[in-house]
């Protein structure tokens, strides 16, 4: 039977993020995907151009329909921009007693620049969800905000890190993807509040990276769905999230989507791969 994943994250009107990008990965890795929708954004591949918040009370509904019905097996949380929404999400989760499998993408601007968290919501959100999670994956310049530190080295990642596991979290890994003295490889760093490990892959030259950070969290939710320890997850979401930078789109006219069906399509020819 196939495990069940939600995502409660802002819709991407180009494709290539938020709850598009996470259905996509759920697919693309054996589950079956929900959503709860947070805001709609106006945005492709140049810009985000509008935003605009789902009301609470829609969310709650949403939230309701899903875990009366189609109880999840994991829970990816991407954009949520106000307190209001962020304090209903915990307090849902309390509700239905949402203990395990929680991953918490902590989206707050996106790669065009446009604030996709008000500023007055961290506080909220490092108070009330972060408790909730299994596993935390902010890119460096998130952990920055959520530490209130500068990120220069390895070090500081791992002090940032373990501030971060302190929040509640069970486990934390901070995206190294930004890290351009780390050469020729994308490290990225993980703390479950005893020790560290790294996780390593090959960087790609190429602008084409829109949706990497949602993509994966969605593939930690699915492979922690599907059985695997947090450590066991994030290992295979960065391959998976590896390969689908290397088979990326250049699509549209500015940053490119991530190829989340990679495995499904010839890489010469672009067509489907007959099965």
């Amino acid at each position: 039977m196939l495990k069940r994943v939600l995502t409660i994250a802002g819709s991407d009107s180009g494709g290539g993020a938020g709850i598009q990008a996470d259905l996509k990965t759920f697919s693309a890795l054996g589950t079956f995907g929900m959503s709860v929708i947070t805001a709609i954004t106006a945005q492709n591949t140049l810009g985000v151009t509008g935003v605009e918040d789902v009301s609470t009370e829609m969310v709650a509904k949403q939230m309701d329909a899903i875990f009366s019905d189609l109880r999840p097996d994991a829970v990816k949380i991407g954009m949520v921009s106000s307190s209001a929404i962020i304090r209903m999400i915990a307090n849902k989760l309390d509700e239905y007693h949402v203990v395990d499998n929680v991953v918490i993408d902590p989206v707050m601007v996106s790669k065009s620049g446009c604030n996709l968290m008000h500023p007055e919501s961290r506080d909220t959100l490092i108070r009330c969800l972060l408790p909730h999670a299994t596993v935390l994956t902010p890119n460096l310049p998130e952990a920055e905000v959520l530490t209130e530190m500068t990120l220069k080295t390895v070090d500081d990642m791992k002090i940032a890190a373990q501030r971060l596991c302190a929040m509640g979290p069970r486990c934390v890994v901070i995206k190294g993807g930004h890290r351009l003295d780390s050469g020729s490889a994308a490290v990225d760093l993980m703390y479950d509040g005893e020790s560290f490990a790294e996780f390593s892959s090959k960087r790609f030259e190429t602008s084409n990276t829109h949706g990497t950070g949602c993509t994966f969290s969605s593939a930690i939710a699915s492979w922690l769905a599907r059985g695997l320890s947090p450590a066991a997850a994030i290992e295979n979401a960065k391959q998976y999230v590896s390969k689908a930078i290397e088979n990326s789109l250049a699509i549209g006219g500015g940053v490119g989507s991530t190829h989340h069906f990679w495995a499904f399509y010839d890489r010469d020819n672009g067509m489907p791969i007959k099965r």
